[in-house]
């Protein structure tokens, strides 16, 4: 059983064997959690040009792949299919406590390394805070995903909701995308989400954005990091950090190549960003435990 469900996840990310020992014929495998929705165009056209100019800058080459789900990038970085990973706060978090997680570099835009979660309803919706889902159909994310999962639920919470007994009709759509598709289409009433995915659904047309509000805005999350197998050989793991502290210098480099979540331009990567910066995903992750989890994807199971 324990194999079968191995070789399973393996496939599950596109995987067939370990990594972990890039050679001149052999690259590095980077596994991106799917912040497109779990299509591989957006989010690895977001992350190839960074990957690329490191490339040319260090000789390594790498092998960017994007996950199914978030859950999968955990397991390949644990089951040693991943070498580097681009990973929410929260997977993050989940890969490092299982000691196969080290973080690398966090994106900076602005001179900060923080993005945030946000329920969004249409614009002519009765809601003005997240009090007023009660009764109500919203959507949400990946389960493992912190601006689309965790933290909106969170919310909830801090709001004086139970969200298995309060909230209509929970709908876990799987990603970012999704949960903003379901409240395009009708389905739902509000629909949590990072306001990156939204800016980009903005940007791409997707979305009128004088059809839709934002009900509520999170507090600052940790930035989505870039993390790297912490078997992965100890130069191996400093080389690469000079080359994302360096990013802006790369040979081919331009700024507007210099993308992070969401495709969204940013400044730079910091590559000496304190790991302890991502408690508060972990003390948000301790209010939305695996018990309630559980009881939260039974509702929306039962919807």
């Amino acid at each position: 059983m324990r194999h079968w469900l191995t070789a399973a996840l393996a496939t599950l990310v596109g995987i067939a064997s370990p990594a972990l020992a890039q050679t001149a014929t052999k690259p590095l495998t980077v596994v991106l959690i799917p912040a497109d929705g779990g299509t591989e165009s957006g989010t690895i056209a977001d992350y190839q040009p960074v990957f690329n100019a490191i490339s040319r800058s260090t000789g390594i080459k790498f092998d960017l792949k994007v996950a199914q789900s978030y859950g999968a990038v955990v397991e390949a970085m644990c089951g040693g299919r991943a070498d580097v990973a681009f990973m929410g706060p929260v997977t993050y978090l989940q890969a490092r406590k299982r000691g196969c997680a080290k973080l690398l570099a966090v994106g900076v835009e602005n001179g900060q390394s923080v993005y945030y979660a946000g329920f969004f309803a249409r614009k002519d919706a009765p809601f003005k805070s997240v009090k007023d889902l009660r009764g109500k159909r919203v959507a949400f994310g990946d389960v493992n995903s912190a601006s689309s999962f965790v933290f909106p639920m969170a919310m909830v919470i801090e709001a004086g909701l139970d969200p298995v007994h309060d909230l209509g009709e929970i709908r876990m759509a799987g990603s970012h995308v999704n949960s903003l598709a379901a409240l395009v289409q009708g389905r739902v009433d509000a629909a949590a989400l990072s306001f990156d995915s939204y800016e980009k659904a903005v940007r791409q047309g997707a979305v009128d954005p004088k059809k839709f509000k934002v009900i509520a805005k999170s507090s600052p999350i940790p930035y989505p990091p870039i993390a790297v197998n912490s078997r992965l050989a100890p130069k191996l793991q400093a080389k690469l950090r000079a080359a994302f502290a360096d990013i802006a210098h790369a040979p081919g480099m331009t700024p507007e190549m210099i993308r992070g979540y969401g495709g969204k331009r940013i400044d730079g990567y910091d590559v000496k960003f304190p790991a302890s910066k991502f408690n508060v995903a972990a003390s948000r992750m301790a209010l939305v435990n695996d018990d309630l989890k559980s009881r939260i994807l039974t509702k929306s199971a039962n919807r």
